[in-house]
């Protein structure tokens, strides 16, 4: 999965060692990759001939994140905006990948058959607690229990 974004945003860094007709070929893929319905993030012949007269690098290879950056101290988002916009997702999408797997996983442990009945609120909560376990660990249980119970404490005063 991850490695085929990879390959399909590989474009955006490969471009100066493509030739013309492989860089048509992989500007094609990623911009039908960034389509949903009719509509397109990327204007392809755009992308390609912004890409075809880039500037020179700064440094020989350089990663999706570095070459965003340069975009950007250069002020020439506007000038390449297709580029901006392909390298803004680019950076982006593993994180949101990564983070709703992980919380999937979480949940899978979490909600068994067993306890399969548990409230939703409930369930949010202690998902919430596992895949924050670091901080959950610096909790002391006791003081927790202590706040709680002066807080719904329902004694009768005398």
């Amino acid at each position: 999965m991850m490695s085929d974004i990879a390959n399909k945003f590989s474009v955006l860094i490969n471009f100066p060692d493509l030739p013309p007709d492989e860089l048509g070929k992989q500007a094609k893929e990623l911009t039908k990759t960034l389509t949903f319905g009719d509509k397109s993030d990327l204007v392809m012949k755009e992308l390609i001939v912004k890409m075809q007269s880039f500037p020179t690098w700064p440094k020989r290879k350089m990663t999706t994140i570095e070459l965003l950056v340069f975009l950007e101290e250069k002020n020439l988002e506007e000038v390449y905006p297709n580029m901006w916009i392909a390298l803004r997702i680019a950076v982006t999408t593993p994180v949101t990948v990564a983070s709703a797997e992980r919380s999937f996983s979480k949940l899978k442990l979490i909600k068994t058959y067993l306890r399969s009945t548990m409230s939703q609120e409930r369930l949010s909560e202690l998902a919430i607690i596992s895949i924050n376990k670091e901080v959950s660990k610096q909790i002391s249980f006791d003081e927790t229990i202590y706040a709680f119970v002066a807080r719904k404490s329902r004694r009768v005063k005398f």
